[in-house]
């Protein structure tokens, strides 16, 4: 004879110790289903309804967050799954589906109340599983939303290292060509047989080409144009090449340098000078633009570092707010680049640092400011600041987008609930970010209207 109901529950691995007559209530309060592999059990488009002891057979949870579905919680025979006593989840995450053959009882939620007040210990039995449950999910959301801020931070340092590694690879094959110049024009004006006193006013020009980088304020593109426009007539009256003009207006004052070096040379070896001074600015423009883009990669590479706290335990240490802010717009540039939205960082003078794991701290920022990019329209505006005062360090992230309409204001926290479309949100970003800030012993709130929303962090200084 096949075992009862009552037998079969008394074998289930959360149901031991459980009084039988709990088990009686269960088994009489109880409905078996049978589901057949890759049957669904509990959809994510309906909420959840009912509690499931499953008895043998094997059920999972695929979620999809953007990226495709995958398996992130199983259960099998001797767990319990679906809505759990005292549980706030309502609506499942994703699919829940058996993975074979697998058999349940089904207890329905609107018998909670008689379920609390008659099976005490079944209760205090879920109430562990529901633990349990959570800890899985919150560990999973955390890896999704750092995979997804990993692709933001990915995308954002590849557009923003494509243009000075760019301008290296460019600059770097132009020079090539005019270090061979630069050293057939400085045989020629050798073998020019210049001494030292006529050389000393094209010395004089070379070194202002190298100098001229900060020395002198960059010029708009028609100052460029009316300088080069002057250095091509000066050398046509002089007889020659107009070629070298381009080279020859990025120094700081060349019509007055150009007259010096005439006034010491005769008009051939003028040429061979002119030549030689326009191949050493064209020179000193190539490595000064090396110089700035590899700074520049170099910049970058060093806000990754300092943003994601690279080789850093996660523990609590003093946190400088100010810089962890200046690199998360960093990161975000590109993506506000795209969009023509400006972002704008107002931090207080001598702000302190507060205890704090940084790089859960720069994950809240990221996710605070990505979403008000999001939030806002093209040529929108997004502004960060900080500020203390005894106590504590706030910073405010604002956007003038259409606000968050009051019906959902109060469920933005919410695990998975988002406004963005299929595939363009997890609904955890907002969930993450409040789960961090009160791991760092802060809070998040938001106050919002129409063309102002406001997100607002308060950290403890100590």
């Amino acid at each position: 004879m096949p075992p009862s109901l009552i037998e079969r529950l008394a074998e289930h691995r959360l149901l031991a110790g459980v009084p039988h007559a709990e088990l009686e209530w269960l088994a009489a309060h109880g409905t078996l289903h049978v589901f057949e592999a890759g049957a669904i059990v509990s959809s994510v488009s309906k909420p959840l309804e009912s509690l499931w002891i499953i008895l043998n057979g094997h059920v999972a949870i695929r979620v999809d967050r953007g990226s495709g579905p995958r398996t992130v919680m199983e259960w099998r025979s001797g767990d319990v799954s679906g809505l759990l006593p005292y549980s706030r989840m309502r609506t499942p995450p994703g699919n829940s589906m058996a993975v074979e053959r697998t058999e349940a009882l089904e207890v329905r939620g609107d018998t909670f109340p008689e379920l609390i007040r008659e099976c005490y210990c079944f209760t205090a039995a879920c109430v562990h599983a529901m633990l349990d449950r959570a800890r899985v999910f919150t560990t999973t959301d955390l890896q999704d939303e750092k995979m997804q801020s990993l692709g933001r931070l990915a995308a954002g340092l590849a557009h923003e290292l494509n243009n000075p590694a760019s301008a290296v690879a460019r600059s770097a094959a132009a020079l090539r060509a005019c270090l061979n110049e630069a050293d057939v024009a400085a045989r020629a004006l050798g073998a020019a047989g210049v001494d030292d006193a006529h050389l000393a006013p094209i010395d004089r020009l070379c070194s202002s080409a190298a100098a001229s980088d900060n020395a002198t304020r960059p010029l708009t593109s028609l100052e460029q144009a009316d300088r080069e426009s002057a250095v091509a007539d000066w050398l046509g009256a002089h007889g020659i090449d107009e070629g070298a003009a381009s080279s020859l207006a990025r120094l700081p004052d060349p019509i007055a340098g150009l007259e010096r070096v005439a006034a010491s040379v005769d008009r051939t070896t003028l040429a061979v000078a002119v030549r030689y001074i326009a191949a050493e600015a064209e020179t000193c423009r190539l490595t000064q633009e090396i110089e700035r883009a590899a700074s520049r990669i170099s910049d970058l590479i060093a806000a990754v570092r300092r943003f994601t706290y690279l080789d850093q335990a996660a523990a609590l240490k003093p946190v400088d707010i100010s810089t962890g802010l200046r690199d998360t717009l960093t990161m975000l540039n590109a993506k506000a680049k795209a969009k023509s939205v400006a972002m704008s960082l107002e931090i207080e003078p001598d702000l302190p640092t507060i205890p704090g794991v940084g790089g859960e701290l720069n994950q809240v920022w990221m996710n605070l400011v990505d979403n008000a990019i999001d939030a806002v329209g093209k040529d929108g505006h997004v502004t960060v600041s900080a500020a203390h005062d005894a106590d504590s360090v706030m910073v405010r992230v604002v956007d003038d987008g259409p606000g968050i309409p009051e019906a959902i204001r109060a469920r933005i926290f919410d695990p998975f609930f988002t406004t963005k479309q299929p595939g363009e949100g997890t609904g955890l970003g907002l969930d993450i970010v409040r789960r961090l800030v009160s791991r760092n012993k802060g809070e998040v709130d938001v106050a919002s209207a129409p063309g102002r929303t406001e997100f607002r962090v308060t950290l403890a200084r100590r």
